[in-house]
């Protein structure tokens, strides 16, 4: 899952350059541009989708080894009472068994709490990535009217300064 994440991320960040990139300069976007941010819009949530059915199948898989376990334990408790009634040399060998067996739940639990919680940091670290993705969109453009704006300031001088000389040249 670490994996696709990373994979992920390198072509989120190209999408987004090429988005910023390919911004006019009158700050609004282009069919082109559009097209290109629901593309990568519709390829972040595929892969949130892909991610959210790969989680769902680590922990049907973890809920049914949890189950098998609890079955065999249960099993294995009653095999060794059966043991323990005919005082069978295999007793020893039963009860080591079981003791893993009560180990490997025991490591289980803090596994699952673990799933959890990684669970609920992807989502806030998600939360914020979106949060900031969103800032960068609105900076970006803001920069383009800004940058529009000095452009028709500069024009705007530039015709006084170019008239200004036509008159001196008459004169």
């Amino acid at each position: 899952m670490m994996q696709t994440q990373q994979q992920q991320t390198p072509a989120l960040t190209q999408q987004s350059s090429q988005i910023s990139s390919t911004l006019s300069f009158n700050g609004t976007l282009t069919k082109e541009d559009e097209e290109m941010s629901k593309s990568a819009l519709s390829t972040f949530r595929a892969k949130e989708e892909e991610i959210e059915k790969k989680k769902l199948e680590v922990r049907e898989r973890l809920h049914a080894q949890i189950g098998r376990i609890e079955e065999e334990t249960k099993r294995l408790s009653n095999i060794r009472e059966e043991l323990e009634g005919l005082a069978d040399p295999m007793k020893k060998e039963v009860a080591v068994v079981r003791k893993k067996i009560d180990a490997v739940n025991k490591e289980l639990k803090p596994l699952g709490q673990t799933c959890q919680k990684k669970e609920r940091e992807y989502k806030e670290a998600l939360e914020a990535f979106n949060e900031k993705n969103k800032e960068k969109v609105q900076l970006i453009t803001r920069l383009m009217e800004l940058v529009s704006e000095s452009e028709k300031l500069r024009m705007k001088k530039l015709e006084e300064l170019s008239k200004s000389v036509e008159i001196t040249r008459k004169d």
